[in-house]
């Protein structure tokens, strides 16, 4: 029932856009006709446009008066139209209700909904749990499949591979590796033994497992992540437009300005063309034409702004806080070195005895082996025979009689291989760059080992760079270790970094620099980026290797994944706040020179709604220049 109230609200939104546009359509062609006189009527056909367009807006200021004394913008526009149709200024009045609800329909495609994403984070919550319990007359353990929420704390469940884990809890027995890209972020499966802890909403990779629930229900990993994606956006200001701001103090100013001249001159036709002057067609108009102006300068550069304020939130960051894995860096794990540390194998033996022991591996490190392989030579070695999974550990099989062992530290320590001093050094050097390590031996003996990573885009530290040079400060918020994190920032030149964040610890971080008075902007792309994301002040998701509930949660998705194009669309984002601003200032003095010609009786209504309609013109061709502006870097 809910998707289809749901979907009903939808449909009728966007026929409620069409009937708009129509409307505006046709009211045009109404005042055209009116002002040229082409079509004899019984009536003048501004009135087309004094219904269609002047009534929802006369009946919209009415109910806002009466129930919140709400005053906007409406209220004055309603007083210079009914005060225009009773002077006989019939095509004043249309074209002003005209120009008031093409500003409306404007920022009415400008301020579009964001999606919520909550539903798809729901999706990944585990509906089913495996049970084990002892069956007290056989003395044998029984294995029954439960709803995921009537787990109790303490349960024993049993996890098989390719299934989410229905509890935050420890592991009893069992050796595996998990993918834990919900929570962290990273791509690479975290290897997990007896004693070691796993999260609700991960998922079990390659070997089964018992686990003891500790934490269930409402008190999961997975059902903390929903919670900070719903409730964090909460505290995020809606910019309020311009005009409604300021709504209050122009009816005071207008309608004092009228009544004075009408008392003073004794000439109701002044005081009228002060009313029709005064409506704030170009200040309406000022804000969502820069605004839809910069969003297509923006589409054309790969982002696609999903918050219609976006922008002008953008304009005033102070700082960016960026995920590690797929932002600043690729994602995904590269072979960088092979290194021989016996005589008898060289690099190229040593990357061929591993590629082809990984060759039926589905671990994402193995994948990285064969595919660095092919790259490097062109073709695939054979397939070890005898292959065998090792989970949390790695591979064995048999390549040409020999017996060959992949995997990591522990398996090579329960192999019982000795690792020689002389490879300590640079193995410990590359740990400490937040390196992986694959370890190779044949025959029991330690032939070499493999150096893999995850690197930096070709385009992150010129990209770093750009942004200093705008003096928005770059924060490193990642899911990774220590040595990962302060390698990465220090390649970028990035002072401040909080490494191994779950969801809620990127979320703390976002607020800590809120408090501290900074305007911060999130980028990422997993889904434990959500939270964050909604929490900034802007969000920019990865649009292209992001999850769909991280584009969700943000308001800017970065399409192509191009980072290099931040620091363009920052700099958009200050340039159309500084239209804005001219297009207020000019609108503003435009009306209150055109009030001292009203009020001289230079003006009348008609050639006064022209004057301050042609300001609205100047506007929209003010704003529209953003659209093919280019940024100097």
């Amino acid at each position: 029932m809910k998707t289809l109230a749901h979907n009903l609200e939808e449909l009728l939104e966007k026929g409620g856009t069409k009937k708009d546009i129509l409307f505006l359509i046709l009211s045009g062609i109404a005042l055209f006709i009116s002002i040229f006189d082409l079509v004899k009527l019984p009536f003048d056909a501004a009135w087309i446009a004094i219904i269609l367009c002047g009534i929802p807006i006369i009946l919209e200021a009415i109910i806002g008066l009466i129930t919140s004394f709400d005053i906007k913008a409406d209220v004055l526009v309603s007083l210079a139209l009914i005060a225009s149709v009773c002077i006989g200024e019939d095509f004043a009045a249309g074209e002003v209700a005209f120009i008031m609800q093409l500003g409306g329909l404007l920022e009415e495609l400008t301020v579009a909904k964001a999606r919520a994403g909550i539903e798809k984070l729901v999706h990944l919550t585990p509906q089913t749990a495996r049970i084990i319990t002892e069956n007290p007359a056989t003395g044998q353990t029984d294995e029954k499949i439960i709803p995921a929420e009537q787990v109790k704390i303490n349960d024993i469940l049993r996890v098989l591979p390719g299934e989410t884990i229905p509890a935050d809890g420890i592991i009893v027995s069992g050796q595996t590796s998990v993918n834990q890209a919900v929570m962290t972020g990273e791509s690479l499966p975290v290897d997990k033994s007896e004693g070691d802890e796993v999260s609700s909403g991960t998922v079990n990779q390659f070997g089964s497992f018992d686990m003891r629930a500790l934490k269930v229900g409402q008190d999961s990993s997975i059902q903390r992540m929903i919670r900070l994606v719903q409730s964090a956006d909460a505290g995020k200001a809606k910019i309020v437009g311009i005009a409604d701001r300021w709504a209050t103090w122009i009816v005071i100013i207008a309608l004092t300005a009228a009544i004075l001249t009408w008392i003073i001159t004794g000439e109701i036709i002044r005081s009228v063309t002060i009313l029709v002057v005064f409506c704030p067609c170009a200040l309406v108009l000022a804000t969502p034409t820069a605004i839809m102006a910069a969003i297509g300068n923006a589409t054309k550069h790969g982002f696609l702004v999903r918050e219609g304020d976006a922008l002008e939130r953008l304009a005033g960051v102070t700082a960016i806080a960026f995920d590690k894995t797929g932002t600043l860096t690729c994602g995904t794990p590269i072979v960088t070195d092979v290194r021989s540390v016996n005589a008898a194998f060289s690099s190229d033996k040593l990357y061929e005895l591993c590629a082809a022991a990984e060759r039926l591996s589905e671990h994402p490190l193995g994948k990285a082996v064969v595919a660095g392989y092919k790259m490097k030579y062109g073709h695939l070695p054979l397939a070890g025979d005898d292959f065998q999974m090792l989970p949390g550990r790695g591979v064995s099989c048999t390549v040409n009689g020999d017996k060959i062992i992949a995997g990591n530290r522990q398996l090579i320590s329960e192999s019982r291989i000795t690792v020689p001093d002389s490879a300590s050094g640079g193995i410990e050097n590359s740990l400490s760059q937040g390196a992986t390590i694959i370890y190779l031996a044949v025959n029991r003996t330690l032939a070499g080992y493999l150096v893999l990573a995850d690197t930096l885009r070709k385009e992150s530290a010129e990209m770093i760079g750009s942004l200093l040079k705008l003096q928005i400060k770059p924060f490193l918020l990642t899911g990774d270790h220590k040595n990962a994190a302060a390698f990465i920032a220090g390649q970028l030149h990035i002072k401040d970094f909080r490494s191994e964040c779950l969801p809620e610890d990127k979320l703390t971080q976002i607020s800590l620099l809120q408090k501290n008075g900074e305007r911060i902007c999130m980028i990422g792309d997993g889904i434990n980026d959500a939270p964050a994301l909604k929490k900034a002040d802007v969000g920019i998701a990865m649009g292209g290797i992001g999850s769909d509930i991280a584009v969700d949660a943000a308001d800017i998705a970065l399409v192509d994944d191009e980072v290099k194009e931040l620091p363009h669309l920052i700099a958009l984002s200050k340039r159309m706040l500084r239209t804005i601003k001219y297009n207020l200032s000019f609108s503003m003095g435009l009306n209150f020179l055109a009030i001292v010609l009203a009020i001289t009786g230079i003006l009348n209504p008609v050639v006064g709604a022209l004057v301050h309609n042609a300001g609205s013109v100047l506007v929209i061709i003010n704003s529209a220049l953003l659209l093919s502006w280019k940024s100097h870097r």
